[in-house]
């Protein structure tokens, strides 16, 4: 029963993939941007149908952004006929953009219905601030790379992500002047939850942070007036959080 379906998948992504290469090599004059523009839309859709939705992601919203944010702009032009395969992709400066599935598992677990504020920390390429800007009313997004957050910060104005700030820093300390956040979704994992973080959580609001340096568990912590609720979501594999979070897990380990 699968087989027609993967054979399709695979179908547009090729189409996908033939498209972009035509668009790299033709001039602005004889590009054919209306037949390209609805193949990307396309393979984002089934992207999301494929390996999102089937894999039990069910919030509206998230599902929608996934099928809009245009992630083949958030990747470097030559890996973009692999943007709507559901892996991590490497963008430069030993960082990567997280898979599809992860960024729209993580986003539904921050449990956005619109006009909160949300926090990122690790911006990477943007494609993570942008999924959370479509759901979000606002998004602070820190970077701990300086080329990464102005390239960043760029794209996504380039894009029209008015309602998106981006800083360059190392986000271990979070963002306390536009603290509390209804939500605050880590893309690096530390080998431990920054205690800063979990202070500018808001009541009711949730931290979806990667943690371990070996083996890491992507963890959501709830926080509530009778205290903070963790629990384990899936095991996962994210760069590591620099900075102020290495040091700190250097320093625990020689005490």
């Amino acid at each position: 029963m699968r087989e027609p379906f993967v054979r399709q998948a695979l179908a547009l992504l090729a189409v996908c993939a033939v498209c972009l290469t035509a668009g790299a090599s033709s001039t602005e004059s004889d590009r054919p941007a209306a037949p390209g523009a609805d193949a990307l839309a396309d393979a984002r859709s089934l992207m999301v149908d494929a390996t999102i939705a089937r894999r039990g992601v069910t919030d509206r919203g998230v599902l929608e952004a996934m099928r809009g944010v245009p992630r083949h702009l958030f990747v470097p032009h030559e890996l973009r006929d692999l943007a709507y395969t559901d892996q991590a992709l490497p963008i430069g400066h030993g960082q990567t953009i997280s898979q599809p599935y992860i960024v729209a598992l993580m986003a539904e677990l921050a449990d956005l219905e619109g006009g909160e504020r949300a926090l990122e920390v690790g911006t990477g390429s943007g494609y993570g601030a942008a999924v959370l800007a479509e759901v979000a009313d606002s998004v602070f997004t820190i970077e701990i790379l300086e080329p990464l957050a102005v390239s960043a910060a760029a794209r996504l104005d380039s894009l029209g992500y008015g309602n998106v700030v981006v800083r360059h820093g190392d986000g271990y300390q979070g963002w306390p002047e536009r603290a509390p956040f209804h939500a605050i979704v880590v893309t690096a994992a530390p080998d431990h939850v920054p205690e800063p973080l979990l202070e500018q959580l808001a009541f009711g609001g949730r931290l979806v942070i990667p943690v371990g340096r070996y083996h890491q568990e992507l963890l959501c912590i709830s926080r509530t007036e009778l205290g903070d609720v963790e629990r384990a979501v899936i095991p996962v594999r994210f760069v590591p959080m620099t900075g102020e979070a290495l040091e700190g897990g250097e320093r625990m380990e020689s005490e």
